[in-house]
């Protein structure tokens, strides 16, 4: 994927699908599980488990972040193994859980300047 040089910016399809994604992960319990699957390869009751929510309601989270394109999804005999493998999306929720704090406050910028300072 090309990225737009800055005096151009982002074009309309570009603001669009990530105003989309976005949307979708404003759902903390998406969010969840977005994280927990980046953690590891997961079916969906174990997903459910780990969330705290039912294996119902985890399904229909599964299957919007899946239609998206955040989660992938791989059969192995009768169950579904979730994942997320795209390093665009992990490098995304390294970024977002690095930014906000344990109590939900934003993190404290990391100092500017070398070490040498």
């Amino acid at each position: 994927m090309t990225s737009p040089s800055r005096a151009e910016g982002p074009t309309e399809p570009q603001l669009a699908s990530a105003a989309s994604t976005f949307g979708l992960l404003s759902s903390p319990a998406r969010l969840h599980v977005l994280w927990l699957a980046a953690q590891g390869d997961y079916d969906v009751t174990t997903l459910a488990g780990r969330a705290g929510i039912n294996v119902a309601t985890m399904s229909q989270h599964l299957t919007k972040l899946r239609l998206a394109g955040l989660i992938r999804a791989r059969r192995e005999g009768r169950h579904h193994i979730y994942t997320v493998d795209d390093p665009h999306i992990l490098t995304l929720l390294q970024q977002i859980f690095a930014h906000i704090a344990p109590d939900g406050s934003l993190a404290p910028d990391p100092p500017l300047g070398n070490a040498n300072s």
